[in-house]
């Protein structure tokens, strides 16, 4: 069987951007660049891994957020600074603009929460459908806090990789049945105990991608106990002990 983790789920550069300001409690009307713009490049190194053609509008934001910090550090005299404009100015509006959207989406999913209650729909008023796993999106928080933890772990894997070029190719499966199988062991795993240092780069990606999986069909779920703290993976109650996708 052949997985393929489409950068789609990722939502798009405004959102890691988002997710960035909102991790740190920055004031959107005063965002730190340098700050951001390290760490925005730090995640989208780990994006690159999963598939280096597909990451085209978050490099486009990325050479922005560049720009942005290279003019912030420019000299300035004392007479020109009333007159320039903010370079993040744009930058800002933007994100404005993206968190009126995201406010507007959650309060119709809300709405649609509090119909439901309401309204029971009859058990045949709709045809038989099945729901593809791979369609369904991973929540923005699970998925930017996964990215954050494998780019600390892509980090601490450079200081010891082997002179050696090597490489893994382990079908995306496998890493998913060897997860499950911990799992019915252990009631919950620690997301950086599946990783050792003596990886190639390759095994990392494909473990990655297995986490990624195995969320979105629904077969583990994420938690944060603190903020900044470990993620830990848990099994869903049905997808304890199995071994399918």
């Amino acid at each position: 069987m052949q997985f393929r983790v489409q950068l789609e789920m990722f939502s798009g550069p405004l959102d890691l951007l988002w997710y960035l300001v909102r991790k740190h409690e920055l004031d959107v009307l005063d965002i730190p660049v340098a700050l951001v713009t390290e760490q925005y490049l730090e995640m989208l190194q780990v994006l690159e891994q999963i598939d280096v053609n597909a990451v085209g509008d978050f490099l486009e934001l990325a050479t922005r957020l560049m720009e942005i910090k290279s003019k912030l550090m420019l000299p300035r005299q004392e007479e020109d600074e009333v007159e320039m404009e903010d370079p993040r100015q744009d930058m800002v509006q933007r994100l404005l603009e993206y968190k009126r959207y995201q406010d507007a989406a959650g309060m119709l999913e809300e709405r649609s929460r509090d119909w439901q209650q309401r309204f029971a729909r009859r058990v045949n008023d709709l045809p038989p459908r099945s729901v593809d796993p791979a369609e369904q999106p991973i929540q923005e928080v699970e998925i930017w806090d996964l990215v954050s933890a494998f780019a600390q772990v892509i980090r601490n894997s450079e200081a010891v990789q082997p002179a050696a070029i090597r490489y893994d190719d382990t079908p995306i499966d496998v890493y998913m049945d060897r997860i499950r199988q911990r799992l019915a062991s252990e009631p919950r795993l620690a997301f950086t105990s599946l990783f050792t240092e003596d990886m190639v780069k390759s095994q990392l990606v494909g473990i990655f991608l297995a986490v990624l999986e195995l969320i979105r069909h629904h077969q583990v779920q994420v938690e944060q106990t603190e903020l900044f703290g470990e993620l830990w993976i848990l099994a869903q109650p049905a997808a304890v002990g199995s071994s399918s996708a």
